[in-house]
């Protein structure tokens, strides 16, 4: 809610002309009346609209203003008339207009003009960009007819105004890390995979790792789903990246790597936060040491992410890429509160970025760690790819701990049990097929619908072609040894029960459905909590109430001065490009913090948190001008058959005709919002 003077956002008319300002009614969208922490907003317009915050607002100005970033942002791709010269005729209209010297007919060719470019423009940054400005033309005419029929300027034209203008799309508002997505689909459709995988890198630096095992938010925002399906965005991304690494080129940096400045940060971990954080701040000429307590680099996505999934060959890539900019990684160094204090005596600051590496308990009956068959989904998968990607064997006392006679992680003829219904669980039962257990079942409390939306639906799916079992609405009440060797699972069934008051519906137990299943492994993999022993005690960092580190979730910096943290240890467990969004931002607010010692967010970074909230995705918008039932291209993948036998990537991607077809169908739906402060 947004108290407003004037406002047209998405169709909502709210006129508080000439009432008092005790009086406005309010609009019910998340309009940025207050810009930052510093100033209000005086008026906020964009593709769906206008909001006036102040009376005083030049509107005329405002619109010429707006028509102006067109020529700018526009990122036109100069395919259609309409999109190349009607933003120009707009802003050389409304500019005459403004300086005293427009004619009535101006209004009427105005008007003329942005129904034009309403109708026929090709993409939506040229079908949008009319819109408020022919709002303003409608509810203020008489201040047009004013400066034309006086032929006097507008009544801020010669003024000094702040106006801050982003350019922004559904997909790209809904991705963690505000990649540049039209633009690197449209590199792929002109076949300039180095275009393509520079607007990826601009925000993204792993662009193998979202290539593959991102969960696609961006596609739940995008505008093709309203009219058949959304397009294939991740699929997409990736082939930059192959390109790149498939041809032996040079690393294709968006960014030009500034002279050495003499700060230096110290990184806490090498997993996709720490290797974002170091990327960014290392190309603004800033020298990161990243500590890793592993003797590998890249965090859970090399020790968590099975190789069929994310093969390591190519996350290197991405690393190398980090490592290009200059990076020094310190590997097996366990940092200590001795550390941590050396660090902020010695680095202008500090990044914490060491991600969560110990499983949670199910939380049932005799669940205890000394049961042979009871296995941590964070140690099993550390196990399974430490040696399928570095071929580090099972240690004497490692196969004895996880009864193993093998040199590595051997299921052969064994049953998995795995409590969970994300992504970390998901690795767990596919990479158990994959070391040969004869059954394998997931446990969770919820339904399908629920684990696709925590997961990806090509994840579940391909799990179920696997041969793992669900067991859905389920949850362990007891875990039943025999000289601390598990024996069976006692597994209590669920329904889900309406509230009569309309309320959450709630998981009720169906009395006398429990049963007793034979199992040899009880893997949980229900969250992750973070170690975080190595940080001082008398520094009493404030911490959430998961018992990670608490920051306020804009700038990244937590209750200490001069620290900064992001990713899993921030939040908890969250996806790859989520952690890679916080990194992003955390780095540009510490490269401004190490030269000036203050806090401060970019207008582009402001401007993004403004457009979160306002939601730039509207899924009951009706689309019209484009054909509909093209259909959505699917990459390859290797039969079930095959590979639950193996550890090949199970996704081949597009091939180029594939890729040309999928992007033909992006609709390059750029929008465009700016604020007067």
């Amino acid at each position: 809610m947004a108290k407003v003077y004037f406002s047209t956002w998405n169709g909502e008319l709210v006129n508080n002309v000439g009432k008092l300002e005790q009086e406005w009614e309010e609009s019910a969208y998340n309009l940025p009346a207050q810009y930052d922490d510093h100033r209000d907003s005086k008026a906020f317009i964009g593709w769906d609209g206008v909001a006036l915050f102040d009376e005083n607002v030049d509107v005329i100005r405002l619109a010429m203003e707006y028509a102006a970033q067109y020529q700018v942002y526009s990122e036109a791709c100069g395919r259609c008339a309409p999109g190349r010269w009607g933003g120009q005729i707009l802003y050389d209209t409304l500019d005459k207009i403004a300086r005293g010297e427009g004619a009535v007919t101006d209004l009427d060719h105005l008007k003329e003009i942005g129904k034009s470019m309403q109708i026929t423009s090709k993409c939506e940054i040229g079908k949008t960009v009319p819109n408020p400005i022919l709002d303003l033309m409608e509810h203020f005419e008489d201040e047009f007819m004013d400066c034309i029929n006086n032929q006097k300027a507008s009544k801020h034209y010669d003024e000094t105004i702040g106006y801050i203008a982003k350019i922004t799309a559904p997909c790209t508002d809904a991705c963690p890390a505000h990649v540049d997505i039209p633009a690197y689909i449209e590199g792929v459709r002109d076949l300039r995979f180095d275009d393509s995988l520079v607007a990826t890198r601009q925000t993204m630096p792993l662009a193998h790792v979202c290539g593959r095992v991102c969960p696609h938010p961006c596609e739940d925002a995008c505008r093709r789903t309203n009219l058949d399906d959304p397009i294939s965005i991740m699929a997409l991304k990736r082939l930059g990246a192959d390109w790149e690494t498939n041809h032996g080129y040079d690393f294709f940096h968006p960014l030009e790597k500034k002279p050495a400045n003499g700060k230096k940060v110290a990184v806490i971990g090498a997993g996709p936060a720490g290797l974002t954080t170091a990327y960014y701040l290392a190309a603004d000429g800033i020298e990161v040491d990243v500590y890793e307590e592993l003797p590998v680099l890249g965090g859970e996505v090399t020790v968590g992410v099975p190789e069929y999934r994310m093969p390591w060959d190519k996350y290197l890539k991405d690393i190398e890429c980090v490592k290009d900019m200059g990076v020094n990684f310190i590997l097996n160094h366990r940092v200590s509160a001795d550390d941590m204090n050396r660090f902020e005596k010695d680095y202008d600051a500090i990044m914490i970025a060491s991600g969560t590496r110990i499983s949670k308990k199910v939380r049932c009956d005799n669940e205890r760690p000394e049961i042979e068959g009871y296995w941590g989904a964070i140690d099993f998968l550390d196990k399974v790819n430490l040696y399928e990607k570095f071929d580090i064997k099972l240690t004497e006392d490692e196969k004895k701990e996880y009864a193993i006679d093998k040199d590595f992680v051997d299921l052969t003829g064994k049953t998995v049990a795995c409590v969970g219904g994300g992504f970390t669980s998901m690795d767990v039962v596919r990479c158990s097929i994959r070391a040969g257990a004869k059954r394998v079942v997931m446990i969770y409390r919820r339904d399908e619908k629920t684990i696709i939306r925590n997961t990806t639906y090509e994840e579940y799916h391909e799990s179920v072609e696997e041969g793992v079992e669900f067991m859905f609405y389920s949850a362990v009440n007891t875990m039943n040894d025999e000289n601390d060797v598990l024996k069976s699972l006692l597994i209590d069934k669920f329904e889900l029960v309406p509230d009569p008051n309309g309320g959450r519906a709630q998981l009720v137990k169906i009395e006398d459905a429990s049963e007793t299943i034979q199992f040899d492994y009880l893997i949980p993999a229900v969250s992750q909590s973070a170690d975080l022993d190595f940080l001082p005690e008398d520094w009493d960092l404030d911490m959430t109430s998961w018992a990670t580190i608490k920051t306020n979730g804009k700038d990244y910096t937590t209750s200490r001065k001069g620290v900064f943290a992001s990713g899993d240890c921030e939040y908890g467990p969250m996806t790859i490009v989520n952690a890679v969004g916080q990194a992003k931002r955390a780095a540009s607010v510490m490269s401004r913090y190490v030269h000036t010692g203050e806090i401060t967010l970019t207008d582009d970074e402001v401007m993004e948190d403004h457009l979160v909230k306002l939601k730039v995705y509207d899924k009951k918008e009706k689309i019209t001008g484009w054909l509909p039932g093209l259909p959505r291209e699917y990459s390859s993948v290797i039969d079930a058959d095959f590979r639950k036998h193996n550890n090949e990537e199970v996704n081949l991607g597009f091939t180029q005709d594939e890729a040309l077809s999928e992007a033909d169908r992006c609709m390059r739906c750029y929008y465009i919002a700016m604020v007067q402060a």
